[in-house]
């Protein structure tokens, strides 16, 4: 009797599982007859067409607002191209900067004779920092000048003074087979250190409220008498 009813729960189970699978291969014929019906695929046939309708004027759309795809892209795109400053035209790229200080130290010429003797140097000013009186400015100097100016810079400020070059005291003993200090290559070197130090020193802040040198800079003559102060503006 057990091995009975345990082959008619089989059984059971067995006629369970078909009929489950009857029903699954029904409902995909089912499916199948309904999709295949010409109204109901021509139905999709056009719901496919418009989806890609949709979407090739979408892509259109992206490609006009910037090179995207969607609208999502594009306006992406759109924002993106609001960051893009437009590109400067030739009077911008030449245009001075904001805030420069030009200095050359040029065309030294030597006078005299004897022991009065010595080389001068052109100084050259083009600016536009407000602290100066004069956007352009040329005057003549010589080496004593040269060492006035760091002088009177490291007794009334609080700038750490850069050195100057060499007085080249060698140079100046008699009886040399070369022009010494006025020989032509020395002259040119002892330019290139001036041009160094001056344009390390004017372009301090704190040295450029002082007083001696704007003098040095810009007045034709140096006061030497003068009473040290500050300049705030020109």
């Amino acid at each position: 009797m057990l091995v009975l009813a345990k082959s008619e729960l089989e059984i059971q189970q067995l006629k369970e599982k078909h009929l489950a699978v009857t029903s699954s291969v029904v409902i995909v014929q089912i499916f199948d007859e309904r999709i295949n019906k010409p109204e109901i695929k021509e139905k999709n046939e056009k719901e496919g067409q418009q989806r890609r309708r949709r979407w090739n004027a979408e892509g259109a759309e992206g490609v006009r607002g910037g090179g995207g795809c969607s609208r999502e892209t594009a306006e992406t795109v759109a924002d993106t191209r609001r960051l893009i400053t437009k590109p400067p035209n030739l009077n911008d790229a030449y245009r001075p900067p904001s805030n420069f200080l030009e200095i050359d130290v040029s065309n030294p010429q030597t006078v005299g004779v004897g022991r009065g003797r010595f080389t001068t140097y052109e100084i050259r000013v083009k600016t536009n920092l407000p602290i100066f009186k004069l956007k352009e400015s040329t005057v003549r100097r010589r080496y004593s000048d040269f060492e006035w100016l760091r002088s009177e810079l490291e007794r009334e400020s609080k700038v750490v003074v850069p050195p100057l070059p060499g007085k080249a005291f060698l140079r100046q003993l008699p009886f040399r087979g070369d022009d010494g200090i006025f020989d032509d290559n020395f002259i040119e070197e002892r330019k290139q250190g001036l041009e160094q130090f001056i344009n390390k020193v004017a372009g301090h802040p704190l040295a450029q409220n002082e007083r001696c040198l704007h003098m040095f800079l810009q007045d034709e003559i140096i006061d030497k008498s003068y009473t040290p102060s500050k300049i705030r503006h020109a």
